[in-house]
């Protein structure tokens, strides 16, 4: 009996039309071109949209375990990040506009809150560092020692990579 039903149950998560292949075409489908909807945070980089995990293309924000030194403080950077994002967004809704999927699947987008370029903002109020656009706001806050540019600090990359986090 005990067999009959661990096979009703594997069937049910990993049979034909069951819950595990229903979540792996979720990974594997075509994205939408535009998606919007409440956000939840992640990082100071990703963030869940809906129901979809989101990485803001071109920039990349310190990890949230990640620290930055200001002289002889230590500050946690990546938290920083963190709230900094949340605080662009508040409690407006959140659009996005998708470009591809990572490794990771996750969607890579542009995207605002309002009338705010979130990408670009973060990048501006030096809590995250261009990462393949963004150049002229990264310039903008490493001159005006904006954010993690007013310390000392690992770009994230590097950062992960010693740390051996494996999410960008």
């Amino acid at each position: 009996m005990a067999a009959l039903i661990a096979l009703a149950v594997a069937m049910a998560l990993f049979g034909r039309g069951g819950w595990f292949n229903g979540l792996r075409r979720r990974w594997t489908d075509p994205f939408l071109p535009h998606i919007s909807g409440p956000a939840r945070l992640i990082d100071g980089d990703s963030l869940w949209v809906g129901i979809y995990e989101v990485r803001l293309k071109g920039i990349d924000a310190p990890e949230g375990r990640q620290t930055c030194q200001r002289g002889e403080t230590t500050w946690n950077c990546g938290a920083a990040a963190r709230a900094a994002l949340g605080q662009m967004i508040g409690w407006q809704t959140v659009s996005c506009d998708v470009s591809e999927r990572d490794k990771y699947r996750r969607l890579l987008a542009y995207c605002r809150s309002g009338s705010r370029d979130l990408n670009a903002s973060m990048v501006a109020d030096g809590m995250a560092v261009s990462y393949g656009g963004y150049w002229r706001e990264e310039r903008e806050a490493k001159a005006a020692r904006r954010g993690i540019w007013a310390s000392e600090f690992q770009v994230p990359r590097q950062w992960r990579d010693e740390h051996k986090q494996a999410r960008e």
